[in-house]
């Protein structure tokens, strides 16, 4: 179906025409470094062009007052100083004779993207504007926005498309408080923001920033604010969140469609955030959200202020939506104390909302930092004036991010003679008869009883393997006779052979795992009904769910907040998928487990099933193809032994995996 990009280079003419410290650093070069590395990339060529047009009044309409639109009509008429005076009775913006029309282009440019996602004619995009939106309301201009593009797309799709459910996605580092506001008593939109807090004395400076700040009567428990009250955040600070807060409240949420406001001050080097999260952590991010809603996501830009940074991680978003490989994640050493305090708090005020987090922990016992404090009280940390900060920010470094490349073949099958290979993947088998000796080695080892076509089956996986490990096939499928043999031999090959890190993830009770090792080289996650007679080590991990893996809501919040940290920490080369006959797993569940974990190992993904297990290869392939899996629906909960099981088992993780942490 297709990325859409969305952008118009009339939205670079206007600029700041006179000196504001607050504001000058939205510029129009903004947009045309992104747009440049799009194209310098070749990404904007592979996506879907589509036209701007402006907004109509009624568009605005949906979230702003009659009398600030006309009040905003004005400016194109205005002088200089009657600009300025204009500007006086709001925060943190400035007019142009030229921003109304801009404006209107940004947001229409907005409502275009979500438009051609709604009626299926591209399954995703990016909307390159400016000016911003998430911080205007209904009766004021803030934060260099005027019209607040997401938040009116959201009453659009409702209106226009009877959308049941809206996520909206606030990664950028300021609270947008002009979303929040139009929807916290609305349960229909979920809105989730992170955003530099610093116990209230950040931008914009709002008690309602705070993460007991939930939204109001029947919109309570769908505001979702995260906030950072410390400066150089991380990777893991980030994905931590996800895990552990916004995906297993959207999965139980189930939107029809997914909005970001994809604000990328909150990448390294921007002066506004000083975080230290990399370019390439955004191509995680979005490839986590790309499941829900069927993938009908639409990313919108806000903010961003060093220019080097937001080009890049425009760039990796944009790779994520296309289906590129994501990148191997980087420096994830766990959370620091602030975040997990931050990620605590948050999961205790929405445990009676969500059930996903009914078994969140209390709030801390010690004094809450999170909190609101007076801001007049001294501070004796100190204080770096304006210059040194700009010089400091101006000398950080950061690697460049890897080249993300598609290997020429998506998705590869071994299958028995017979069985059809599925459209868009390629057939694999041997160009030639196994090598003898790779064949009396797997004899000795495996096979020792088995026929010959045992031996090709496995000589033919070892060469897919060997294909992935070189990049010139991505994923593969395969239906073997004996998945337990066929995952041992895979993962003996990959770890001695290749010395790569296997990550076995095993779903089903009919099956030996393959036994974790000591040195780390292999890390085994079986899901099954039965409780393990192995005994769990830091690399052998049993999840024992009573309903096994029938029940979408145990398997999935099992999923995200053990599997998913566990694998992202781990890091692997290699992810070995293992489905057993009779696991009980519904095809949708699956492809959401297959999808989430292509997150993993640059997309190096095998799936082994049993041969008998014909009906699952096509919507395993949807999915190794990059197909977003069909939604859940709205999730109940999870069964409570699962839910303690799951929680029992992190709890004693934890030590050895910082990603599962969820307090201090």
């Amino acid at each position: 179906m297709g990325t859409a990009l969305i952008y118009d280079e009339e939205m670079t003419r206007y600029k700041l025409l006179w000196v504001d410290p607050a504001c000058k650093i939205e510029v129009p070069e903004r947009l045309v470094v992104s747009y440049g590395a799009l194209v310098e990339n070749g990404l904007a060529d592979r996506c879907v062009s589509i036209p701007v047009r402006e907004a109509t009044d009624a568009d605005i309409l949906l979230v702003h007052s009659e009398e600030y639109l006309e009040a905003v009509k004005k400016t194109p008429y205005m002088t200089l100083e009657e600009l300025k005076e204009f500007t006086l009775q709001y925060g943190d913006v400035y007019f142009h004779p030229n921003i109304y029309h801009c404006a209107k282009l940004a947001l229409g440019a907005t409502l275009q993207l979500v438009d051609n996602v709604m009626t299926g004619k591209v399954r995703n995009g990016l909307a390159l504007v400016r000016p911003p939106g998430h911080h205007s309301m209904r009766s004021a201009a803030s934060g260099f926005c005027i019209f607040n593009n997401v938040a009116i797309a959201a009453q659009y799709v409702k209106q226009k498309y009877g959308v049941k459910r809206v996520l909206i996605v606030d990664w950028d580092i300021h609270h947008g408080q002009g979303v929040q506001y139009s929807f916290e008593d609305d349960p229909s939109v979920l809105y989730f923001s992170w955003h530099r807090y610093e116990h209230q004395k950040f931008w914009p400076n709002l008690r309602e920033s705070d993460f007991d700040v939930v939204g109001k009567e029947k919109g309570a428990g769908s505001t979702i604010n995260v906030p950072w009250n410390k400066v150089k955040m991380q990777n893991s600070d980030y994905l931590s969140i996800f895990f552990h807060v916004l995906l297993p409240v959207a999965y139980e949420f189930s939107p029809d469609l997914v909005l970001v406001c994809a604000g990328f001050d909150s990448a390294i080097g921007d002066p506004e955030g000083e975080m230290c999260a990399t370019p390439d952590i955004f191509a995680h991010l979005t490839h986590l959200l790309m499941n829900l809603a069927g993938g009908k996501l639409c990313a919108v830009l806000e903010g961003g202020y060093n220019l080097k940074s937001l080009a890049q991680s425009v760039c990796q978003t944009v790779h994520s939506l296309l289906g590129d490989p994501a990148p191997r994640p980087a420096n994830l050493e766990g959370p620091c104390n602030s975040a997990l305090e931050s990620l605590q708090c948050v999961r205790s005020a929405h445990r009676k909302y969500w059930s996903c987090l009914k078994h969140a922990a209390d709030l801390p016992t010690s004094d809450i930092s999170t909190k609101r404090i007076k801001l007049a009280e001294d501070e004796e940390e100190e204080k770096l004036d304006e210059v040194e900060k700009e010089k400091l920010i101006a000398a950080m470094v950061w690697p460049q991010p890897v080249k993300r490349v598609t290997p020429p073949t998506r998705t590869a099958v071994v299958l028995p003679d017979g069985v059809a290979c599925p459209d868009r993947c390629k057939h694999f088998s041997l160009s030639e008869d196994p090598d003898p000796l790779v064949v009396q080695k797997l004899r000795e080892n495996f096979i020792k009883d088995a026929d010959d076509k045992d031996a090709v089956t496995l000589s033919s996986l070892i060469a897919l393997v060997d294909k992935m490990e070189k990049n010139e096939i991505c994923s593969g499928l395969a239906l073997v006779r004996d998945v337990s043999m066929a995952m041992r031999c895979v993962a003996q090959h990959a770890t001695t052979a290749l010395s790569n890190r296997v990550l076995v993830v095993c779903v089903g009770d009919g099956i030996v795992p393959h036994r974790g090792t000591d040195d780390g080289k292999t890390l085994v996650v079986h899901f099954s009904s039965k409780e393990s007679e192995e005994q769990e080590c830091k690399y052998l991990i049993p999840v024992c769910l009573k309903k096994g893996c029938s029940d979408a809501s145990g398997f999935i919040q099992a999923v995200l907040g053990l599997l998913l940290p566990l694998g992202y920490e781990y890091d692997p080369s290699l992810v070995l998928l293992v489905q057993t006959p009779g696991s009980g797993i519904c095809d949708s569940v699956w492809q959401q487990l297959t999808g989430l974990l292509q997150g993993l190992a640059q997309g190096h993904i095998l799936v082994l099933m049993q041969e008998d297990e014909r009906t699952c290869i096509d919507p395993t392939c949807s999915s190794l193809l990059g197909d977003a899996a069909p939604s859940l629906g709205q999730l109940h909960a999870a069964p409570p032994e699962d839910v303690e099981a799951v929680e029992n088992l992190r709890q004693r993780l934890k030590a050895d995996w910082k990603l599962l942490q969820t307090t201090e």
